[in-house]
């Protein structure tokens, strides 16, 4: 099995040289422009990432989340959601490390196979990191105003969060 892991990746990029030879394609050339690309692409995306993540890190740092987290408890409670999971819902739009690393401590502290440890990891997997990925995809192709996008975004968020907690609720009890 290793092997053919191993020998994989040189084949495609042999198989993809020998269909540009026979296309007559200068594989160069295209390589360097899409490093180009790739440049300008990077280049339009950096300032809304350096602005992001030195947010992310001061809302963590300032205590924030805790209290928010402590505010929301009681109403998502209700709502059927696990009073241990409001921190990470609050970091899911924000950082997928972020929220990632609380929803490892969920785990770690609840277990895996508990329902607050579950309904972590379905609320990880169904919803997204919405502002980093607005700033990223709209930062990319040049969109200054988000209009609805980031509103519809948070909703779609909350819908996740919520189903999470309810298909969880559901399948595992």
């Amino acid at each position: 099995m290793t092997l053919i892991g191993e020998l994989l990746v040189p084949v495609i990029i042999a198989f993809v040289m020998l269909c540009a030879l026979r296309r007559g394609t200068d594989v160069f050339s295209g390589m360097t422009d899409g490093a180009k690309n790739g440049l300008k692409t990077v280049l339009g995306i950096a300032p809304a990432l350096i602005t992001l993540l030195p947010c992310i890190y001061m809302l963590r740092a300032s205590g924030a989340v805790d209290a928010l987290s402590s505010l929301l408890s009681p109403l998502l409670t209700r709502l059927g959601i696990p009073a241990e999971t409001v921190p990470l819902m609050l970091l899911r739009p924000l950082s997928g490390s972020g929220a990632l690393a609380v929803g490892s401590d969920i785990i770690k502290n609840s277990g895996a196979d508990s329902f607050v440890g579950r309904c972590a990891a379905v609320m990880l997997g169904s919803t997204e990191t919405t502002f980093y990925v607005i700033a990223v995809y709209f930062g990319a192709a040049g969109v200054k105003n988000s209009r609805y996008a980031i509103p519809a975004a948070l909703i779609a968020d909350l819908t996740g969060f919520l189903a999470a907690a309810f298909f969880t609720r559901l399948f595992w009890g």
